[in-house]
């Protein structure tokens, strides 16, 4: 499963230690319309598997258990000292200094109002950590002991005595338990969707808390609702969640707010003595003692910032950058290093999106047609230095990406709905154009033109119009600059169409105001996805999260088809039949023509000022920078560099 809860809550799982696929997936994407950014990752447990050192439980008897996995046997064994991908020695101390492109007016993540700054995640801690190095695979954090009945129909949490929030009062079940229940009541309309399996939730004692299920179909929920930020109950009596939060918030995890100047600069301190920081789970991370974010209007301003010093690690999304900016004095030097690293993780989707709530985009034919018009080899070859492999599924780089054309039992599930698909899905594999770069596309926007004649627009007086002489007319919104140099050509590529397209790039506060309320025509998109697919599809696809306010529904996706395959993708009893399902997804979700499909990077670009220290160990994510460390020599030696200047 995948989540987006916006930019804070999507650290808060990075920094909860779940994969960021939408980060490697958005290899040139608008930090704001990233899933997830992100995102990382939750699990579904396949009947909470029993972990290796531990004896089955009876028949009959719950399942007690010190982590929870979907992949099977739990990679860690009870005894664990920490996580394979890190160094439990590493030293702490130092700063680093980070560089964020957008703005924040808030503290609160998890409501619509307000901007929150995407490090306020780390402030809080969650029941279960995820392993980056495990799919699908979480251990207990604040929960000594998960507790799975051997119906299904629950989960309970046994939390640490030592638990405790950064003001020294203790975490109890009743926290964990006002923490759910505020956020499926008051949080982003996302918490309503994500949590509508569980019926209630039952404080049985100080550190024991009890979610009861609905059904015992969506196996997911454990992990999901481990993944859950616990928030102090105390701290919020007498404050309205519903607004946008200005004090610094108290919660249990290894950081808390230092110094902030809204809208420009964030600290977070480290807390030399949260109470977490000998588990297993956390030794060998969070080792700076600040990390502190400067905030910038622009990408572009940001890099220059790095450049100069002032900011000493980065992730580049731009490929232009990445192949033509880092030769600078201190790259050449050796003071400036520059990583390719590789992941394994799905890709997800990335893409032009289409608003379908607009009448101009509720033809099938018409989006197909604006996908037709997307010549992606000769951007990759003039814009991103041939960096990039195209976007072909929702589920790119993973086994649960559908090709060819449907058999065996993924077209026998797809038959049922026979009368309302198109027939070419089950007779011709999805394909997407395919250009030899040059920039002569012109049989392609034949192709796009036919299909809008199809739809009913005709060309006149080199305009596009309809039967009523409207004219063909939309709007590419950017909340960032750096995309103009790919929507651009993308517009002079429609206007040969006769479509009227025109790209406007607004503030990150602004995109984002714009596309809670769904305000837009066209933006561009990234749905991270995991090895699990699960609850999130619901919030992605279906029709009852397309109208509510700050969904993730950005292009009001509207098809019972598509409804009933993600209850099936949730509710899958195993792996087989999971990815059978999600095949099926993907396939009507590609028919339906929602996003022009774009690219996607099988690697994470970090550079860096060579001042830290690292475990020099591969991981799953690539990249997983919370366990990296301040090396005082080599810190040293870059600030004497800095100091004399280039």
């Amino acid at each position: 499963m995948r989540l987006r809860w916006g930019l804070a809550v999507a650290a808060w799982l990075a920094a909860a230690g779940a994969a960021t696929n939408a980060q490697t997936a958005a290899a040139q994407t608008p930090v704001a319309q990233t899933p997830a950014a992100q995102a990382p990752t939750a699990s579904t447990p396949a009947g909470a598997e029993q972990p290796a050192a531990a004896k089955p439980a009876p028949a009959g008897q719950p399942l007690r258990t010190y982590g929870l996995s979907l992949m099977g046997k739990l990679g860690l064994p009870p005894d664990f000292k920490s996580f394979d991908y890190v160094n439990p020695d590493a030293p702490k101390g130092g700063e680093v200094a980070l560089s964020s492109v957008g703005t924040f007016d808030s503290f609160n993540p998890f409501i619509i109002r307000g901007t929150a700054p995407g490090d306020i995640a780390r402030v809080w801690d969650s029941l279960t950590k995820s392993d980056a190095d495990q799919a699908e695979t979480e251990y207990g954090l604040l929960a000594k002991v998960i507790e799975v009945p051997s119906d299904r129909m629950g989960v309970a949490f046994e939390l640490r005595p030592e638990a405790k929030f950064n003001d020294g009062t203790p975490v109890t079940a009743e926290d964990v338990a006002w923490t759910f229940e505020t956020l499926r009541e008051k949080g982003r309309p996302f918490f309503r969707q994500y949590y509508a399996d569980v019926a209630s939730v039952t404080v049985e004692g100080p550190r024991r808390v009890v979610f009861h299920f609905k059904s015992d179909n969506n196996r997911e929920l454990p992990l999901i609702l481990g993944q859950m930020p616990v928030l102090p109950k105390h701290w919020w009596a007498g404050r309205d969640f519903e607004k946008p939060l200005t004090d610094p918030p108290l919660g249990s995890g290894p950081y808390r707010v230092g110094h902030f100047e809204f809208g420009r600069t964030i600290s977070m301190d480290r807390v030399p003595d949260v109470w977490s920081k000998d588990l297993p789970v956390m030794r060998g991370l969070n080792n700076f003692d600040r990390r502190r974010t400067e905030y910038f209007r622009d990408g572009t301003v940001a890099l220059e910032a790095f450049k100069a010093g002032q900011i000493d690690f980065r992730e580049e999304n731009v490929a232009k950058d990445w192949a033509t900016a880092y030769d600078f004095p201190a790259v050449q030097q050796g003071l400036v290093k520059k990583e390719l690293l590789p992941h394994k993780l799905p890709t997800g989707m990335q893409g032009y999106g289409m608003n379908t709530r607009r009448p101009l985009f509720q033809d099938v034919r018409v989006r197909h047609a604006l996908a037709m018009a997307f010549d992606f080899e000769w951007a990759n070859k003039n814009l991103f230095y041939g960096a990039y492999t195209r976007t072909k599924s929702y589920f790119s780089n993973s086994d649960l990406a559908s090709s060819g054309i449907p058999e065996g039992k993924e077209l026998a599930l797809l038959d049922k709905y026979r009368d309302q698909l198109p027939p070419d899905l089950f007779t011709k594999p999805f394909e997407l154009p395919v250009t030899d770069g040059t920039g002569d596309n012109r049989a392609e926007l034949r192709g796009a033109l036919a299909l809008l004649e199809q739809a009913g627009w005709k060309v006149k007086d080199r305009k596009l119009v309809n039967a009523q002489g409207q004219p063909f007319r939309f709007e590419i919104l950017l909340d960032q600059p750096a995309f103009e140099r790919v929507s651009l050509p993308y517009v002079q590529w429609l206007a040969r169409l006769g479509i009227e397209a025109h790209v406007r790039t607004v503030d990150p506060a602004q995109f984002q105001r714009l596309t809670d309320t769904y305000d837009f025509d066209m933006i561009v998109v990234t749905y991270g996805e995991s090895e699990s697919p699960g609850n999130e599809q619901t919030g992605y696809w279906t029709c009852g999260a397309a109208k509510p306010e700050g969904g993730w529904n950005l292009m009001g996706v509207c098809n019972p088809v598509i409804d009933d395959l993600v209850h099936r993708v949730v509710s899958a009893p195993d792996r087989a039949d999971l990815v059978v399902d999600v095949h099926a997804l993907d396939r009507v979700l590609l028919a339906g023509w929602y996003v022009v499909p774009q690219w996607y990077l099988q690697s994470v670009r970090a550079a860096f000022w060579d001042r830290f220290g690292n475990p020099g160990k591969p991981v799953r994510t690539g990249l997983e920078f919370d366990s990296w460390w301040v090396d005082p020599v080599k810190a040293a030696a870059i600030a004497a560099a800095r100091s004399h200047g280039p």
